[in-house]
């Protein structure tokens, strides 16, 4: 067991700070340096890549705040899986990790780090030798795998870089680097679908933003384009103000410190008490099994559905788990012909997409410590009791299972319509990706106006609320 802990504690990792508090600049430094290297990075493209059937999956990019076709194509994946396959192991009491302690955290952080290895390499093999990202099929045999090795280490390579950038960011920065590299992602995407003017290659005369083609289409005498640029950004804004109040939204239970007399806290619940982790396990499920569908059916087994030449699912069950864009086909086929005909789907999708959050994140909270249980212990270990009563953690669990249980069902139930809804009225992003964008800016926003208030610059600390 010795030489395991000498192994996990001698991985290679990235030297964390000094001193014990950081100042707002920098921070705000190394943030900075590290978001422009991933957009960077992103732009990198594989050397020898000649298929990218990834490209069409633009949920999963979005998920693991990758860019496929480029070095870092595997994104935040093989980090992201490692920690929840950790969490559930952990919570399920398969593994037991004392974190509280400083030896129970480094266990956690070693295996971490080698599971993340692990999905690095296993990740990249999956995707060269599945077909997703493939060098020319013309090559001969000896040459097409060693093309595909050379791909592999390159994606390998791109997954320990973004490992060392997250590293980076959660020791020298704002938040994780996990939740920038998301936040980037869309932040980039919907800058670009709303105020870009460039034009597509397969309409020059249009502009691929939003703004500027409604401005275009007024001036042409083309209301109906108009008007579905307008929806779009439209959609977009409503479901980000909601997103924001809803996060904003939480409850708060006062607690005494059992030995400090007159001294106490409110310990906050958030409204959407799992944060985004449903939507994003229910989003990459919709995506896995779109994958799978279109992989059965190159190889001739169309079970799970079918795709047309643009590869939108047409049939089968991929087709009903595939947003429609309800206010496009309102605006451009009529209410008829158009919204009543997408509206089964678009409400079969909504459904699926709350039932799936509501089963994922109840699954997430019996299994990732933030149980009643689990948080009456935490809560006993800090010297924490509810005033007026007697310290007993069953008196707390009783407390605290009428608060977590409504807010695990409703704050999925409130997640599961939004990502929903964004997704079928046309959104610049994905209801997922935007979801993700607006918790974790918010979130950031939190955790930087409670640290740096006071060390930043005036007039941004005036724009904070300071």
């Amino acid at each position: 067991m010795s030489v395991i802990k000498n192994i996990l504690y001698n991985l290679p990792e990235v030297a964390g700070p000094t001193q014990k508090r950081l100042s707002f600049k920098e921070k705000l430094k190394w943030t900075s340096i590290i978001l422009v290297l991933f957009y960077v990075l992103g732009m990198v493209p594989l050397w020898g890549l000649e298929s990218n059937a990834l490209a069409r999956f633009e949920i999963l990019s979005i998920i693991l705040g990758a860019s496929f076709g480029s070095i870092i194509s595997l994104g935040i994946g093989p980090i992201v899986t490692a920690s929840i396959v950790l969490q559930l192991l952990n919570g399920s009491g398969i593994i037991n990790f004392d974190r509280t302690t400083v030896d129970g955290r480094k266990t956690f952080q070693g295996f971490q780090k080698i599971l993340s290895l692990f999905f690095i390499v296993f990740e990249a093999v999956i995707y060269v030798f599945m077909g997703g990202l493939a060098p020319s099929a013309a090559l001969p045999g000896s040459l097409f795998l060693q093309m595909q090795l050379v791909l592999v280490f390159q994606l390998t390579l791109g997954g320990i870089i973004i490992m060392l950038m997250d590293e980076v960011v959660s020791k020298w920065g704002f938040g994780s680097g996990i939740s920038l590299f998301i936040a980037a992602g869309v932040s980039q995407q919907v800058f670009i679908r709303a105020l870009s003017f460039l034009h597509p290659s397969t309409n020059p005369d249009t502009y691929v933003g939003a703004i500027p083609e409604f401005f275009r289409s007024l001036a042409v005498g083309n209301p109906q384009g108009a008007l579905l640029m307008f929806a779009g950004v439209a959609s977009t804004a409503i479901v980000f103000i909601l997103a924001v109040y809803m996060q904003a939204m939480k409850v708060e239970i006062p607690l005494s410190f059992g030995r400090v007399r007159g001294h106490g806290i409110r310990w906050p619940l958030h409204f959407i008490y799992t944060s985004n982790i449903p939507v994003i396990l229910v989003s990459a499920l919709f995506a896995n099994i779109q994958l799978w569908a279109s992989l059965l059916q190159n190889w001739g087994y169309p079970f799970l559905g079918t795709f047309d030449a643009n590869n939108n699912p047409v049939s089968g069950v991929v087709s009903w788990l595939f947003p429609p864009n309800v206010i496009e086909a309102w605006i451009t086929q009529g209410f008829v012909d158009g919204f009543l005909r997408v509206l089964p789907q678009a409400g079969f999708y909504i459904i699926a997409m709350i039932i799936g959050c509501i089963v994922f994140s109840w699954f997430w909270v019996q299994t990732s410590g933030m149980d009643a249980k689990s948080q009456a212990k935490q809560m006993m270990s800090s010297g924490l009791q509810i005033p007026g009563f007697r310290r007993d953690i069953r008196v707390l669990e009783r407390l605290l299972k009428r608060y977590i249980s409504p807010l695990t069902v409703l704050g999925a139930i409130a997640i599961g319509i939004l990502a929903g809804i964004a997704d079928v009225s046309g959104a610049l992003t994905n209801g997922t990706g935007l979801l993700l964008a607006v918790m974790i800016i918010y979130r950031l926003y939190e955790e930087i106006s409670k640290q740096h208030m006071m060390d930043m610059n005036p007039g941004l600390r005036k724009f904070m609320g300071g």
